[in-house]
């Protein structure tokens, strides 16, 4: 994990940071709202990766950032096993994420691009398409 408080960068920055961090290779970017000394409002910026990444992604946040400084440390994860299935809806497929701890299938999800491409081609909203793909997923 590799992170650093920021006080002093303009949010423009932010989106395209992530976006050049997620292809860079970083696992998750993520950024926490905190408060510094004095009172200062700053945003921590949080970068998960592997050992091979952490100092490319490092420099590229001492470049790309008003940052002077990183910090790092090592983080274990435990994540289910995940495979795909395609739903059919009345609307078309969505691809839904199968969860599964020690075999077993612990959660189903619908991709959100999935029902996001479906509710704009069939002018329906978001939520509809999202509900429809998860009664779909209990039958």
């Amino acid at each position: 994990m590799i992170e650093t408080n920021l006080d002093d960068m303009s949010p423009e920055i932010a989106g395209y940071l992530m976006e050049q961090l997620f292809e860079r290779g970083a696992l998750d970017v993520f950024m926490t709202p905190i408060f510094m000394k004095k009172g200062r409002p700053a945003t921590k910026l949080s970068v998960l990766c592997t050992p091979s990444l952490r100092d490319a992604l490092s420099e590229m946040l001492l470049v790309e950032t008003t940052t002077f400084g990183v910090r790092y440390h090592t983080v274990n994860r435990l994540k289910l096993t995940r495979d795909f299935v395609d739903i059919q809806t009345q609307w078309g497929i969505v691809r839904a994420k199968c969860g599964y701890l020690e075999g077993q299938l612990i959660k189903t999800v619908p991709e959100y691009e999935d029902c996001k491409r479906l509710a704009e081609q069939h002018s329906v909203p978001l939520r509809e398409v999202y509900e429809e793909a998860i009664r779909q997923i209990g039958r």
